[in-house]
């Protein structure tokens, strides 16, 4: 029996007509993914059931139980009991983990708050669900992964019948994900709908009854898991076969010099300095080469790559070396002009300006090579670098005036990775490049990597998905607590080999 039926759902914003005549239904009970490449429309469909997008902003009609949905706001779907996980964090960063889960419901004692309620009720939520957060902690003292943890039991809190999950675990550790499994298989056997977005196939398998593929706005077909298998899904979504994902890989001891060295390189703890956060790390990486590393999330690696992008500013210490040569970075402008370029992994908090054009985020990093000696911008150089970027790599945009908010996720990431190739680096440094980027984007991007590494670029990848990790890299790191576990060629290496040190630390050095 259907709880939701999506009746010929359309809606356009500047430039894009995100969905397109959408027909189907969701069945009472069952956890649905929703797939599609990014801009297909996913998202944006979770959001009109959720009543982010209100009634009136789309047509065509959406049935819940049978009566037609007309919400206005997200609080009028809570009170129906519809609740969305938002793929980008929507939490008060000064407000504490408790104010946050029940600021629209909290307990009070004669018209005041009362606080020691509050802290109770949530600390039994937390502990309920298995999620390890200290109920009084800020918001803006927690990690992203934990953030999103909170995300998720705020919609937990609301006791929805339909839950939207939108790229739930793009933030997340294994043990977290796996965390996350537990939570909706919980809220499955109490009859909870829910909607599963997500770029993650294994998920889909893992967790989901059926699926429905969206493509370019339209509905493509729905199926039961059972029934599909992880071609059926790829060829759906991205509407053709995908037979080699990851491109192929120069063979052992083929890279150059070595571009990058850091000798005994520290980072520590700016609220407790006697902590390392990055313990005594020596590495390098050659040109021609992509240096993976992987780890749990805490082990230090966006620690690591983002001190060397700050430099003296970082706090670092140790010693760096480029081409052979003493070197020290005074700051992120040094970097830049030194050669070295981070994508960093949080792309709307420190990746883009999202009121900004896609036109003015791509060029941000790179104006003083569009530049005369005046100051004054050549616009027709930078327009020419702009569509070369865009073209290269396939960003989905009506043109390049558009806002980079309206874009999707995948197609903001690909701005934030063109800003830094118009800079020119030397060394690109890539922290977790494919969050939150669909199949057929990834292939892609790591088409892309291959190319820029074969040309001679020095690059570093930080990534949390081992299938990743593997297929794109030449030599793989693996870190715990802020040290090196392992050093291998990813010849010597399989998902079983990086976790166990991850988790164990034994050491390894090739």
């Amino acid at each position: 029996m259907s709880i939701l039926q999506i009746r010929g759902v359309s809606i356009s914003f500047p430039g894009v007509k995100a969905l397109r005549d959408v027909t189907f239904d969701i069945a009472r009970g069952q956890v649905v993914a929703l797939c599609g490449e990014n801009g297909a429309g996913k998202s944006t469909l979770g959001k009109i059931i959720a009543g982010v997008n209100p009634y009136g902003s789309f047509s065509g009609s959406i049935l819940y139980g049978g009566e037609e949905l007309t919400l206005s706001s997200t609080l009028d779907a809570e009170k129906i009991g519809i609740a969305i996980v938002h793929q980008e964090l929507n939490l008060f960063n000064e407000m504490t983990v408790a104010e946050n889960i029940f600021l629209s419901r909290m307990p009070s004692k004669s018209g005041i708050i009362d606080f020691e309620a509050l802290y109770e009720q949530t600390g039994n939520l937390l502990d309920e669900l298995g999620i390890p957060i200290n109920p009084r902690d800020r918001i803006k003292d927690l990690p992203v992964s934990k953030r999103q943890m909170v995300e998720i039991a705020k919609a937990v809190a609301k006791k929805p019948k339909v839950l939207i999950f939108d790229e739930a675990t793009s933030s997340l550790s294994n043990h977290e994900v796996a965390l996350l499994y537990q939570i909706i298989e919980r809220l499955k056997q109490q009859g909870t709908t829910m909607i599963y977005v997500s770029h993650k196939l294994n998920e889909i398998f893992d967790i989901c009854d059926a699926v429905v593929v969206l493509k370019d706005g339209c509905y493509v077909r729905s199926a039961l898991v059972r029934d599909t298998t992880r071609d059926d899904i790829i060829r759906w979504t991205v509407g053709r076969e995908l037979s080699d994902l990851y491109p192929p890989r120069r063979k052992s001891g083929q890279s150059g010099e070595e571009w990058l060295r850091l000798e005994e390189w520290s980072v520590h703890d700016p609220v407790s300095p006697a902590k390392r956060l990055v313990d005594r790390v020596s590495l390098h990486v050659k040109t021609g080469e992509i240096l993976g590393i992987y780890g749990l999330v805490g082990a230090g690696r966006s620690e690591l790559v983002d001190s060397i992008f700050e430099g003296q500013e970082g706090k670092a210490t140790g010693r760096m070396y480029v081409r052979n040569q003493p070197f020290v970075v005074k700051n992120p402008a040094h970097a830049i002009s030194s050669g070295i370029a981070l994508v960093t992994e949080d792309r709307k908090k420190t990746g883009l300006v999202l009121g900004l054009s896609v036109e003015e985020n791509l060029t941000l990093a790179s104006l003083r090579s569009v530049a005369n000696t005046l100051g004054v911008i050549d616009q027709e150089k930078a327009a020419f670098d702009v569509q070369r970027m865009v073209q290269k790599l396939s960003v989905k945009v009506p043109h390049v005036k558009q806002l980079v908010k309206h874009l999707s996720g995948g197609n903001q990431q690909k701005v934030v990775v063109g800003k830094w190739l118009l800079t020119q680096p030397q060394l690109l440094i890539l922290d977790e490049p494919t969050r939150g980027i669909d199949v057929g984007a990834k292939a892609e991007i790591y088409k892309m990597i291959r190319n820029l590494a074969d040309e001679g670029m020095a690059i570093i990848m930080v990534s949390s998905e081992l299938p990743e990790v593997l297929g794109v890299s030449d030599r793989i790191l693996v870190m715990k607590d802020g040290r090196i576990a392992a050093e291998m060629l990813q010849e010597q290496a399989d998902e079983e080999v990086l976790v166990r040190y991850a988790l164990g630390g034994a050491q390894h050095v090739s």
